[in-house]
């Protein structure tokens, strides 16, 4: 027992080093350093810490989880009576094993998630489960009613279809606020995607879709909170803002027919474009790690590599340099030491290209049995969980841009800012729910 409770302690006080380090990260990179707001950065963190107890030890909560997590991926089991009608050869119940892959049992989710989303949202169910969440975050952090519902919407909607809810706010909130808005986005991930990421991880062993669906579904919740503590240290509230809270009446169609076919065509666009986005960086990745190799060879880096390494990385490529690059952070979340290259790696591959390229590589080690402690896949798992990469910064800019043109400058601006909250957003999960896993 006594041994029990020391890895227990040593796993908490790992975790205050990561939490204590991002924190002194993100005041290094302060704005305005006197105007932080440390009574709101401790109700999130506090918030955050009771979310992770309440999964991953009451047992009543977890059973709840379990619940939702067993919904929704019902739900996602639907999607295949539209794929075999579509793929399978006439008179057969499945698809054929040759077109089991990515783009005939993963893209199709996403299609089908984004119109029941935008079903949900025309009937206002959407609206009101955020309002929910968003009560207790403007109660529990002092928060705008703009950025409440903001931060409560990334945990459903995309970072370009949350600012919808807001949409009557965007032209007079604060500097502050735009950064929560922008940082939101990049914290989180919209439930399109997720069943992808399900996919990805679990595979077809319904347990482990289970297991990755239930700390998904947590990671979304938890990192809107910890997008707002990033946010507010990163560029504090020094203005006047607006307290009230109403969320959008905007519809996204005039009936329920029109709102399933505007949420299938964005649905389309999306998956069209992630798989496009997939096939174009994987080859700029082989073309990278190809000229990497090259220069490995001449050098005779790739042998020093693969002795060093104990054949863990063959050659000089893409995935060694983010993976060496990024350990120490992963280490100082509390990644097991014999993990750590692997996680640094995955930080690495979401930061750069996306969050995809990060899961199938995920879901890869996974099945190879690349990690010592299945505590690393899972905090991967919530490091992994949002859209903070480079590309997002131009998707927001292009996104939200739209709706408040004359305020392009600024979402420039906070770009790069928001890029970093996003990320360290989802470290503060990955390094809360490590403390207690």
């Amino acid at each position: 027992m006594s041994f029990l409770l020391s890895i227990s302690f040593f796993s908490i006080l790992r975790g205050l080093i990561g939490m204590v380090t991002l924190i002194g990260l993100a005041w290094l990179l302060s704005s305005n350093r006197k105007k932080i707001d440390w009574r709101l950065v401790g109700a999130g963190l506090g918030l955050q810490l009771v979310l992770a107890f309440l999964v991953l030890k009451v047992s009543w909560v977890t059973i709840g989880v379990e619940w939702l997590s067993k919904a929704f991926l019902r739900i996602t089991q639907f999607t295949s009576a539209g794929t075999d009608f579509l793929f399978a050869p006439f008179g057969q119940p499945a698809l054929d094993q040759a077109l089991t892959n990515f783009a005939f049992t993963i893209l199709p989710t996403i299609v089908f998630f984004s119109a029941l989303t935008s079903m949900l949202y025309y009937f206002g169910v959407l609206q009101w489960i955020v309002y929910a969440f968003a009560k207790v975050m403007k109660y529990l952090m002092r928060l705008s009613g703009a950025e409440s519902l903001a931060a409560a919407g990334n945990m459903f909607l995309g970072q370009t279809e949350a600012p919808l809810l807001i949409r009557p706010y965007l032209d007079r909130m604060t500097r502050s606020e735009i950064m929560s808005l922008m940082t939101g986005g990049m914290a989180t991930i919209a439930g399109g995607v997720l069943a992808s990421y399900v996919g990805f991880l679990g595979g077809d062993d319904p347990e482990q879709k289970l297991l990755f669906t239930k700390h998904l579904l947590t990671a979304s919740v938890m990192s809107a909170p910890a997008a707002i503590v990033a946010a507010k240290i990163l560029v504090p509230e020094t203005e006047t803002f607006d307290r009230s809270m109403q969320v959008s009446k905007d519809k996204i169609g005039t009936n329920v027919l029109e709102a399933l076919a505007n949420g299938t065509s964005d649905g389309l666009k999306l998956a069209i474009n992630v798989g496009a986005m997939l096939l174009v960086f994987t080859a700029l990745m082989a073309l990278g790690n190809y000229l990497l190799g090259q220069i490995g060879g001449v050098t005779g880096l790739n042998e020093w590599i693969a002795a060093t390494t104990d054949g863990r990385y063959s050659a000089l490529s893409f995935q060694f340099l983010v993976g060496y690059g990024c350990a120490p952070i992963a280490w100082l979340l509390g990644v097991n030491s014999a993990d750590m290259v692997l996680v640094g790696q995955l930080l690495g591959e979401k930061t750069i290209l996306n969050e995809f390229i990060g899961y199938i590589s995920l879901g890869d080690m996974k099945a190879r049995g690349a990690f010592a402690e299945e505590k690393s896949v899972v905090m991967a798992t919530y490091i992994l969980c949002g859209f903070a990469n480079f590309a997002s910064i131009g998707i927001q800019i292009g996104g939200i841009g739209a709706l408040v043109p004359h305020r392009k400058g600024l979402l420039s601006q906070l770009g790069l800012k928001a890029l970093i909250g996003g990320t360290m957003a989802c470290l503060f999960t990955a390094v809360i729910v490590g403390m207690f896993y």
